[in-house]
């Protein structure tokens, strides 16, 4: 049984440099990362695998060659798949011109790389050394990097909150707005104005961003498409395929090839 938590590896804000890097390979640790907060922002960049992060009100997943941005102060907890192979870059406020809420990014080739090295580097580094070049460099590529739409809003509403658990739980829940409405004690337009102010989605378009989510999670672990639409409660593999593509423009297969490929 792994006990090793996550947060114990390392400290970033003992550090007072712009930005540090570390690697972490979660079949050593706890999948859980409980609630916490630094001083650093932090990028979260998934080499193997995949892990969610929650943070502000938002899920965010993280599939294999993206990232997400946490920015400093920011309490934020995640759970990583068993075999997730991560990469952090922390990053001291106003190191980088980095968005002030959290997205996630697409990452480039080129920024895998220079994590990945920085990840082999001390964090103990002189202002004018090779590192902190490097260090400069990767910030200026980072704040380059488009924002991707990978993230579910859940709300603080007890009521959206209570829905959303359930389906995080229970994905093949296939209960419509109306009975979703009885379970929550509110008249179905009252619940459908509800879900559009407090996440800005209607319910069946959160739903698919929901399912969109956990289908990269469990792709990015190796499962079937076979069975990913199994888990999300699919009546057909070609439905869950039709609504992947729709969504991230490619089908599974071809999404995980092409991150491969940009990967290589």
């Amino acid at each position: 049984m792994k006990t090793n938590q996550a947060t114990q590896v390392f400290d970033p804000d003992t550090t007072p440099y712009p930005a540090v890097a570390r690697h972490l390979d979660f079949i050593d640790y706890e999948a859980e990362v409980p609630v916490h907060t630094h001083r650093k922002g932090q990028l979260i960049i998934a080499l193997y695998g995949a892990v969610i992060c929650r943070a502000e009100n938002d899920i965010w997943i993280v599939p294999p060659h993206s990232a997400v941005w946490i920015p400093g102060g920011v309490p934020h907890s995640a759970k990583a798949t068993w075999n997730a192979h991560l990469n952090y870059l922390f990053i001291e406020p106003g190191a980088a011109a980095l968005p002030d809420k959290c997205c996630t990014l697409a990452i480039s080739a080129l920024i895998k790389e220079l994590v990945d090295r920085l990840t082999r580097e001390e964090v103990d580094y002189s202002p004018d050394s090779h590192v902190a070049r490097l260090t400069r460099v990767t910030l200026d590529e980072l704040a380059t990097m488009p924002q991707q739409k990978l993230s579910l809003p859940v709300s603080a509403n007890p009521k959206i909150r209570v829905m959303a658990e359930t389906l995080v739980s229970h994905p093949d829940d296939r209960s419509t707005l109306k009975e979703w409405a009885k379970r929550l004690a509110l008249s179905e337009r009252s619940l459908a104005r509800l879900m559009l102010r407090e996440t800005g989605l209607t319910f069946g378009r959160w739903r698919q961003q929901l399912h969109l989510i956990i289908g990269l999670r469990e792709l990015a672990c190796g499962v079937s498409v076979q069975n990913v639409a199994a888990i999300l409660g699919y009546e057909s593999v070609n439905a869950f395929i039709t609504m992947f593509k729709k969504t991230m423009g490619s089908t599974p297969a071809h999404y995980f090839s092409e991150q491969q490929q940009a990967a290589r």
